[in-house]
């Protein structure tokens, strides 16, 4: 559905994305995710046909977007950081302005309004004026008016900045009944918004894509062990001698100062949680607890993006 080759972006001499490469499946969620500057704007932007790349290419939908550019546009919904809302007009009258702007017929206008409405739970404010509403209703009307006309693509620039933790579950949410309908790519540099919503992950570093994946497929490139947190009421030496002869075991750490704290480290494939239960339990020692502790998508972002490596 989105296929991007190469771009580059230079403002001035001051290079803001370079060689930036992708793809999105239809029906996709995908996640543009990077820390402040790292050029998911600029990369939204020209997908969006605001601004042209320095070099590179890009179809949307099929539509390129150097020679089909207002083709591009018209199956393209977009929700750039900021809305561009009008504070003075109530909702319905923002949507049906956005909506002429968008060459929908006068017969259908009525029916669009009244979808997106639903779509972005709007029904109790659709009256009110704008510059009255929340943070969290101003997005909203943001996401409505991107969905105007059933765009197949929808391009969304950090679409939670600024709300309460309320309000970010219910946009979230909102993001994720699109799937399968629409194509999306959302940015952000909030992990968990990335983690919680999106399929895939692009990953992007001064201006540079270092990753791209599932959030799991990342986690398993990026892992050579897996680390096994117990708590165990015995002596080192006692918890040591009881855990060794386990196989697959690369490394085990006690310290029983720290309330019998144990690290086990164990090939990433390897899932030995029920030889470690059964060996503490058949030596006489004492289990309290025994979790996974699992590479996060945070721990990947922040290994690619301190150490500028690639997973490939």
């Amino acid at each position: 559905m989105i296929d991007v080759e190469g771009l580059t972006r230079y403002y001035g001499e001051k290079r803001a994305i370079s060689d930036v490469s992708f793809h999105v499946n239809k029906g996709e969620i995908l996640g543009l995710l990077g820390p402040n500057a790292a050029g998911k704007t600029t990369t939204m932007r020209i997908l969006t046909c605001y601004m042209p790349p320095t070099s590179g290419s890009a179809t949307v939908g099929g539509y390129d977007i150097f020679e089909q550019s207002m083709d591009v546009r018209r199956i393209t919904g977009y929700l750039p950081e900021n809305p561009p809302l009008y504070t003075e007009l109530t909702v319905d009258d923002y949507l049906l302005f956005v909506a002429q702007l968008k060459g929908i017929e006068k017969s259908r206008l009525k029916s669009e309004i009244d979808t997106v409405i639903e779509k972005a739970a709007l029904g109790d404010v659709r009256h009110r004026i704008i510059g009255k509403l929340s943070k969290g209703y101003k997005q909203r009307v943001g996401l409505a008016q991107s969905l105007l006309n059933n765009p197949q693509i929808i391009i969304l620039d950090e679409p939670t900045v600024g709300l309460d933790p309320k309000q970010i579950i219910e946009i979230r949410e909102l993001i994720k009944n699109l799937r399968g309908d629409h194509t999306v790519i959302l940015s952000s540099h909030i992990l968990p918004e990335v983690e919680q919503t999106c399929e895939r992950v692009v990953i992007i570093n001064e201006g540079r894509v270092v990753a791209e994946d599932t959030p799991e497929n990342l986690t398993n490139r990026l892992r050579g062990s897996e680390r096994i947190i117990m708590q165990v009421e015995g002596s080192e030496e006692t918890v040591k001698k009881t855990l060794q002869p386990i196989a697959d075991i690369q490394n085990i750490t006690v310290k029983p100062e720290n309330n019998g704290l144990v690290r086990v480290e164990v090939e990433s494939d390897k899932d030995v949680r029920k030889e470690l239960a059964n060996a503490v339990v058949k030596n006489g020692l004492g289990l309290l607890e025994l979790t996974v502790d699992r590479f996060t998508l945070e721990d990947i972002f922040l290994h690619l993006t301190t150490k500028e490596e690639e997973v490939a």
